[in-house]
C-alpha cells in the first residue's frame, strides 16, 4: 500500500494539529509537513513534495485560494484541496478555477475525510455533497444550449461532467449509465480533450463556468 504524504495548511493552531494528528493514525497516510499561512505552504510544499495539500482559505499573510493557484504551479504533482467552514458558492468556483481538485468542510467526518483523501490521490474530484450541489445547481441556472459555448460536448459526454462535478469516480459513473468503466474513461479523455483541460476537476470547473450540463 502506498503511503500518501500529506501537508496540513490552517493558521488555527488547534485545529492543524488535531488533524495531522488524526490523519497520521491511518498506516497509509504520513503528514510530512504542515504551515500556518499560504506563503508558508508554498515554501513547504517545494521542500516535502506532499502528494495532497489540505488547506484553509482564510488565512493570514495568503489564504487558500490564492496559494492554490501558486501551488498548482511550483509543485503541479500536488493534488491541493479547501479544507474550510466556509462553504460560500463564491470560494468554491474560484478554488475550482484555480486548480483545486477537492473543496470539503470543516464538519466532515473523519472516516469521510479518509476516504476522500484517498480517492483525491487516486485522481478523483471531490466535493462535500451540498457544494456538489450548489455546483449543478449553477449548471442549470447558466445552462447553455449553442456548442460553442457548450465545448462541443455530446449529451453524453455532459451527463458524465454533471457527475464528476457530483464527485463519482470512473466505476460509479459506469454503474450509474450501465456502461463499461473503460467506456466511461474514454467519455472523460474525450471531454478533458474538448474542454483542453488538465484534469477532471478543471474540466468541473469550466462546466460550473459556462453553464455546461
Amino acid at each position: 500500500m502506498k503511503t500518501i504524504k500529506i501537508m496540513v495548511v490552517d493558521d488555527q493552531v488547534l485545529f492543524r494539529e488535531t488533524l495531522v494528528r488524526t490523519l497520521s493514525s491511518q498506516e497509509d497516510m504520513q503528514v510530512v509537513a504542515y504551515a500556518g499561512n499560504g506563503r508558508e505552504a508554498l515554501e513547504q510544499a517545494k521542500r516535502y513534495r506532499p502528494d495532497v495539500i489540505l488547506l484553509d482559505v482564510r488565512m493570514p499573510e495568503m489564504g487558500g485560494l490564492e496559494a492554490t493557484k501558486l501551488l498548482r504551479v511550483a509543485v503541479p504533482e500536488a493534488k491541493v484541496v479547501i479544507l474550510t467552514v466556509s462553504d460560500a458558492e463564491g470560494d468554491v468556483f474560484e478554488a475550482l478555477k484555480n486548480g483545486a481538485v477537492g473543496y470539503l468542510v470543516k464538519s466532515i467526518r473523519a472516516e469521510t475525510l479518509f476516504q476522500k483523501v484517498r480517492d483525491i490521490a487516486q485522481g478523483e474530484l471531490a466535493l462535500s455533497p451540498l457544494l456538489a450541489s450548489q455546483v449543478l445547481n449553477e449548471f442549470t441556472r447558466l445552462k447553455r444550449r449553442d456548442d460553442q459555448t457548450s465545448g462541443g460536448l455530446s449529451e453524453r459526454e455532459r451527463e458524465v461532467l454533471r457527475m464528476v462535478v457530483g464527485g463519482k469516480s470512473n466505476k460509479e459513473i459506469a454503474e450509474a449509465l450501465l456502461i463499461a468503466e473503460s467506456t466511461a474513461k474514454r467519455h472523460l479523455h474525450n471531454i478533458l480533450n474538448k474542454l483542453q483541460a488538465k484534469n477532471r476537476a478543471e474540466a468541473a470547473a469550466y462546466g460550473a463556468r459556462t453553464g455546461m450540463t
